[in-house]
């Protein structure tokens, strides 16, 4: 029997109850109805129907969708939210007792999703509220454009672009406009937004068995925030490729789901429903917003990018677009106290890319910075050397990966790849070959420009005290020992302001076998070709001894010994494999000369 899916809840017949007892316990401004579990409303503190002097806007519908509806009860917004179950509506019952809890003598909008069981049930709630002596008028919210026209009665699947109306339903309340024309802006601004969402997996409801209706490969366009299949199941495309099609369905002129034309002005909302990354819903930002201004000719007045309407932790996002005149931004950028609506703006928008403001190597002058007409003997092994150093760092990233994935974050090879990368296409241009030291340092200045991290700092430091060394040596010639030494204080320095040193279960258990064999065959004046190429056996002895080792630095010292049992240290690793390159390298050109 498949176990439901894993999920930090007690019984998932509370989390719903549960839910609104922790958002009212962060938010002080919220408070709920004490009919609990029967009764789930979410309200403003500070309304009472008996003394609330403007129109009240109440939405809701089912749970799940969080933020949604409860995130944006606030002064500006929403006055009440009604919950209903996981993905069902909520009871007439809790809808009328919301209504009774904040509407005053100017009335309330309903703000309603355009699903069968939200319609009937806010749709009675509204009829009853009537007779009882209240204003009330309903919006329903369809901005569903992933679908074809429907031939039936059941219309477009309300979704994100709800938020944008609760938006400016809320502002025209707050600014004491009456119930008709609160309804009328909400209607309008229903009418201008329309919303597509795709995604990479389904929900996984408390309680239950997650679906796999989606295979490893696939990913599904215009599904429900419910996780109702969509129009389509399509191979997983890069990001730039679905941002393309939601707009295009969004804008497609055959369906005319939303009046926007080349030169209009729109609102852009990019939308996560619950298991998308910020990183990611960003990226899709990014590319939907050139996209929108070069293509279709629209001009993007304001950008919101988060999750405002989610399913649960589907994997997956939504765009929304809504067309959107002044005075419509007016009521967007309107101040709100709930507590899920984005910091807003007033619409003003610097440029969104200024100049770095010093130069990566402006201590140099620009004749050092170019690569040698002519090599010297020196000079094409350092740069034999360097180019087999990399390529195979580059080579190797996938396994660094890999073995990082396991006893780290993940990113070691990818790291390492952006690095030597960078090391080979700067090395064409302008490194200094027949100068080893100003080489070191321009090697340190391309790590430092391209690798972020721990592993960038510390190859940064490596780089900066090796050409310290080597710029202290005055003679014209760069010797073994001189390189010899670079390496020891390389090592001093990682050790120094790292705080590792042998026996870490760090790239230094690497380094300080290859340095100490180094120096002890050079100084018993052996071969020094020999000498290199028995340091990088030491180094891949090290490297390899470090499965042996508890991590006493970095993010493997969290990880259990069992698992760093069976795997050695990456760091080490990628030392020992663009160590042993180099000196097959120097090798390899020395007996060629």
């Amino acid at each position: 029997m498949v176990p439901p899916a894993k999920k930090f809840i007690n019984n998932p017949n509370d989390v719903v109850t549960e839910f609104i007892e922790g958002l009212v316990e962060t938010y002080p401004g919220l408070q709920y109805l004490g009919g609990l579990p029967e009764i789930k409303v979410v309200l403003r503190a500070d309304v009472s129907a008996a003394n609330y002097d403007k129109v009240a806007v109440i939405s809701g519908g089912g749970s799940g969708h969080e933020p949604a509806q409860a995130g944006y009860v606030g002064e500006g917004m929403l006055t009440a939210a009604i919950c209903g179950d996981v993905f069902a509506s909520p009871p007439v019952d809790s809808i009328l007792a919301g209504i009774r809890a904040v509407t005053g003598p100017k009335g309330c909008l309903l703000v309603v999703t355009n699903y069968t069981g939200d319609r009937l049930n806010f749709g009675l709630a509204a009829e009853q509220a009537k007779t009882e002596g209240f204003e009330i008028e309903t919006v329903i919210v369809g901005d569903d454009c992933a679908l074809p026209p429907p031939l039936g009665i059941a219309g477009r699947r309300g979704l994100a672009g709800t938020i944008l109306v609760h938006k400016v339903a809320g502002a025209a309340a707050a600014a004491g406009l009456s119930l008709a024309e609160v309804a009328a802006e909400a209607k309008h601004a229903s009418e201008m937004v329309g919303t597509m969402g795709v995604a990479l997996s389904v929900c996984a409801l408390p309680g239950q068995v997650t679906s796999d209706r989606l295979g490893p490969e696939k990913m599904e366009l215009g599904l429900g925030v419910h996780g109702e299949p969509g129009a389509a199941v399509v191979d997983i495309q890069p990001v730039e490729a679905v941002v393309s099609h939601v707009l295009q369905q969004i804008l497609s002129p055959e369906t005319n789901y939303v009046p926007i034309t080349r030169g209009s002005s729109v609102v852009l909302m990019v939308n996560g429903l619950g298991g998308t990354p910020l990183m990611e819903l960003m990226i899709a930002a990014g590319k939907a917003v050139p996209k929108l201004q070069l293509e279709y000719g629209l001009a993007v007045d304001r950008v919101y990018t988060g999750s405002f309407m989610t399913s649960l932790d589907m994997a997956g996002f939504s765009i929304s677009i809504m067309k959107a005149d002044q005075s419509m931004l007016e009521r967007l950028d309107a101040p709100t106290k709930a507590t899920s609506w984005p910091v807003g703006t007033d619409g003003s928008r610097p440029p969104a890319k200024i100049p770095v403001p010093l130069p990566f190597r402006s201590t140099k002058n620009e004749e050092s910075l170019c690569r040698p007409q002519e090599l010297s003997h020196q000079g094409k092994i350092l740069e034999a050397a360097i180019e087999a150093a990399a390529t195979v760092v580059i080579n190797l990233k996938d396994s660094l990966n890999e073995w990082d994935g396991k006893v780290g974050d993940g990113d070691c090879g990818s790291t390492m790849c952006r690095g030597a990368t960078a090391i080979l296409e700067d090395m064409k241009k302008y490194y200094p070959l027949n100068d080893a030291a100003e080489t070191v340092s321009e090697i340190g200045s391309s790590i430092r420009r391209v690798m972020g991290g721990t592993s960038g700092i510390i190859y940064n430091l490596l780089c900066k005290a090796a050409y310290a060394e080597l710029k202290a040596n005055v003679q014209s010639e760069t010797t073994p020992k001189h390189w010899s030494e670079a390496l020891k204080s390389s090592i001093s320095a990682v050790s120094k302001y790292g705080g590792a040193t042998a026996g870490y279960r760090t790239m230094l258990d690497a380094l300080i076998p290859a340095s100490k064999v180094l120096e002890e065959k050079l100084s018993a004046r052996e071969d020094p070709i020999a000498a290199f190429v028995l340091s990088a056996e030491a180094a891949t002895a090290g490297a390899e001894s470090t499965i042996h080792m508890k991590a006493q630095a970095g993010r493997s010292s969290y990880v259990s010994a069992e698992i760093l049992a069976s795997i050695p240290d990456p760091g080490a690793m990628a030392v020992a494999a663009w160590y042993s390159a180099a000196a097959r390298a120097v090798k390899e050109q020395s007996q060629g000369f």
